[in-house]
């Protein structure tokens, strides 16, 4: 634990900068900042979610987070992909789910604008759901730009 504490010192002044915000904030995002792909983001991740450094860096405003940040509703909807991405994809492919329902309310989408959504993510689950798609990030990126090119989807675009 001291060689990473150490680790995260030696890279802190550089690496908050780079930090991918697609891990949140915390040691893992700090070690392994400026590297990309799959593994580093996973090996970020589980740092940042391990032995409460993540919360201790939220509560004390170190560790590349602030204690006074807000969640936007893109790190939200990032978050709630990533953690969800399996049921996402299958209700998606079939235009309803439970999941499905869940991610039009998180994106503030109303009652009667749910059919189309829904409709919209089973008709372009092939856009959506790429093979370059990587990370819930480029997930929400296409889900939004299927969502532009729908008159009635168009409003809904996250912060």
């Amino acid at each position: 634990m001291k060689k990473i504490l150490a680790i995260a010192l030696l890279v802190s002044g550089s690496s908050v900068a780079m930090a991918d915000n697609d891990v949140g904030c915390g040691l893992g995002t700090m070690v392994w900042a400026g590297q990309s792909g799959i593994v580093p983001k996973v090996l970020a991740a589980t740092t940042n979610g391990t032995s409460g450094n993540q919360t201790f860096g939220i509560t004390s405003g170190t560790l590349g987070c602030q204690a006074d940040g807000v969640i936007s509703s893109r790190a939200r909807l990032s978050m709630f992909m990533g953690t969800n991405s399996e049921r996402l994809a299958r209700d998606m492919s079939v235009g309803h789910g439970e999941s499905l329902d869940v991610l039009a309310n998180l994106m503030n989408i109303k009652a009667e604008d749910k059919g189309t959504f829904f409709q919209a993510a089973k008709v372009n689950f092939g856009k959506i759901f790429a093979p370059e798609n990587q990370t819930a990030g480029q997930v929400l990126a296409a889900l939004q730009q299927v969502m532009a090119q729908d008159a009635a989807l168009a409003v809904y675009q996250a912060s």
